[in-house]
């Protein structure tokens, strides 16, 4: 079977980036094991397709890397089977969105920043 299973999501904090994934975007906290020196495991899930793994940025390198994983473009893609719903629900609890909805052929969509200001889609497929 290949599958993708977790990506990388670089953050400063585990809490700040868990506050934000799970209390806006309504993941799911599916682990938050303490590994030890600081380190923690913690993994973040929509309701379904590939999980997000949140590792704290320890290095000069990772630490630049934060709100710039793709440099400026989109590296994330949520879809959503209820555009009109999400949109709704996370300008109220203050997703900051970069435009206004636009239709196109593949659907309809807007760019939202993540907590560090990167851009994501969210996306209701056509």
């Amino acid at each position: 079977m290949n599958r993708l299973g977790l990506v990388t999501f670089v953050a400063r904090e585990y809490d700040e980036a868990i506050g934000f994934f799970v209390g806006k975007l309504d993941f799911e906290l599916v682990e938050d094991t303490d590994m030890g020196d600081g380190k923690r495991w913690v993994v973040v899930a929509p309701a379904s397709g590939a999980s997000l793994l949140i590792a704290r940025a320890v290095t000069d390198g990772e630490k630049a890397s934060v709100g710039n994983q793709a440099g400026g473009r989109v590296a994330f893609f949520l879809n959503t089977d209820n555009f009109d719903r999400d949109y709704a629900n996370w300008s109220a609890r203050g997703v900051k969105f970069r435009e206004q909805p636009r239709h196109e052929a593949y659907g309809t969509v807007a760019v939202f920043e993540d907590l560090y200001g990167a851009p994501w889609d969210l996306i209701q497929s056509a």
